[in-house]
């Protein structure tokens, strides 16, 4: 099993979003995520120009994250809407 962890950008994200129902959706992604990081039925797709990223989509929100498989460890450092995640790389 996969440990998760949440850098203060997501945190910050998640606590703007404190009422809506996306926080017990990305609970519910999380523990799928933790027990097999690849696994194919949720919206994950690979983000080409950096290497081991993913990027997992929620409605209209991205999450971007790494595998780090030798610590065995997901790793979130981004959280945004579609339209603004993808300008700060």
């Amino acid at each position: 099993m996969y440990q998760i962890f949440l850098e203060k950008k997501v945190q910050k994200f998640l606590l703007k979003q404190k009422w809506q129902p996306i926080i017990s959706q990305f609970e519910r992604v999380l523990r799928e995520l933790a027990f097999d990081p690849y696994e194919n039925t949720l919206d994950i797709k690979i983000i080409v120009w950096l290497p081991h990223c993913y990027r997992l989509r929620i409605w209209k929100y991205r999450f971007l994250y790494e595998i780090i498989d030798d610590k065995v460890i997901i790793n979130f450092f981004d959280a945004d809407s579609r339209g603004d995640i993808y300008k700060n790389l």
